[in-house]
């Protein structure tokens, strides 16, 4: 079946998560998306390799549902190549900075001499319009200026999460914004440039805490696994593992008040809302971890369920593959990939919808595996072809 997305091209410049998973989405919604990378390869295809030639995890995700095409665009035949892939283009993603972007002509108003239509969709760490809009960065500097990290890992030890959430986020919303620039276009004939930001999305995911800050100056410090503004919230050992646990509300507390053999919490006025029983948080939760030590994980998560107290048991990577609710989503998807030992585990598009879903509709692709096959597509004949590759071009 045809995505939503059937007909629309993408031109994939983007590295490493942001602007790659921003492609990824629009490809499994049925976009023709083309990675364009190095003749070499981009060093994102060999980050965390788990090929025996070197493919990375990371890349085997995220370049789903697309044509791999190697080009040098520096060279004055590869920035016409790159000008011919433009015209037949509706969006371009690249997550690059905006002076190597402009080296490149992939900056908006040279892409808009080409196609007047055509949709930019770019990310930055910083974000324009401040001093740190020209330097470079990953998902962890935006954990970290965001507040994130700060209010992350035990009180006095930033922690960066070890996932990269904002680079995850940060793509997600460019795939949004740009689903809209589409709709504008539809609506209009008018084309524009996006810019998504790692640290905007870092201060979005964190703007409670920052408002927070800003009225009441509390100057909240970490609490490890322990929330604050409500409890028991915490990570609690059980005879065979943890299992994070997180009461909130009155209702819910009520019953965890029950459940654990102290009906009277309920009653003690320093526990009559969530802000005190967080201020009271250290005394809850050793309630919660004397009552989990002599049980099960199977046994707390289960009479928690009973409850609709909210629960589940901390694992592991392998735990998690285990996981028989994790094997009965079928999220994780077994894809063979030609290099690979066995089948990869690929996360599908993650919004399951009743009539138009995403789907893996192919693995990742080899390096240059589309190259010729998109050059006869402008054109070019087989001669042709060995001449661009002996001149590495493409």
């Amino acid at each position: 079946m045809a995505g939503v997305l059937d007909g629309i091209r993408v031109l994939d410049f983007g590295r490493f998560i942001a602007g790659p998973f921003a492609a990824t989405i629009l490809g499994d919604l049925g976009a023709d998306v083309i990675r364009i990378e190095r003749i070499d390869g981009g060093e994102d295809r060999w980050t965390t390799p788990v090929t025996p030639d070197g493919q990375g995890a990371l890349f085997l995700q995220v370049g789903r549902n697309k044509r791999s095409f190697t080009l040098n665009p520096m060279k004055p035949e590869g920035r016409e190549i790159m000008n011919s892939l433009i015209e037949t283009a509706d969006v371009v993603v690249a997550n690059l900075p905006p002076e190597t972007r402009k080296q490149m002509g992939l900056d908006y108003e040279s892409l808009k001499k080409i196609k007047e239509d055509i949709i930019v969709s770019t990310v930055t760490c910083f974000g324009s319009g401040g001093p740190f809009s020209d330097r470079v960065g990953f998902d962890g500097l935006a954990q970290a200026m965001s507040g994130a990290m700060h209010m992350t890992g035990p009180e006095g030890q930033p922690t960066r999460n070890s996932t990269p959430y904002v680079d995850f986020c940060t793509g997600s919303l460019l795939a949004m914004a740009t689903l809209a620039a589409l709709r504008h276009r539809d609506l209009t004939g008018e084309g524009q440039e996006l810019e998504g930001a790692l640290l905007k999305t870092a201060m979005t995911i964190a703007n409670a805490t920052l408002i927070e800050q800003d009225q009441l100056q509390i100057d909240r410090e970490a609490s490890h696994n322990q929330g604050q503004t409500a409890a028991p919230s915490d990570t609690f050992v059980t005879q065979d593992g943890l299992v994070l646990v997180s009461v909130i509300g009155n209702y819910q507390f009520a019953r965890w008040a029950k459940l654990v053999g102290r009906p009277e919490l309920a009653d003690d006025p320093r526990f009559q809302d969530d802000e005190g029983r967080g201020n009271h948080r250290h005394e809850i939760c050793g309630v919660m971890s004397d009552w989990c030590a002599d049980k099960s994980t199977e046994e707390v998560l289960s009479a928690l369920a009973e409850l609709k107290i909210p629960g589940a048991p901390v694992l592991k990577p392998q735990e998690t593959l285990d996981h028989p609710h994790v094997e009965s989503l079928g999220f994780l998807e077994r894809i063979s990939y030609p290099t690979a030992v066995k089948d990869i585990p690929i996360s599908q598009f993650p919004v399951s919808m009743t009539a138009s879903p995403g789907t893996i509709r192919h693995r990742s692709p080899e390096l240059g595996e589309h190259t010729d096959e998109l050059l006869v597509e402008l054109g070019f004949s087989s001669s042709d072809i060995n001449d661009l590759r002996s001149d590495r071009v493409v």
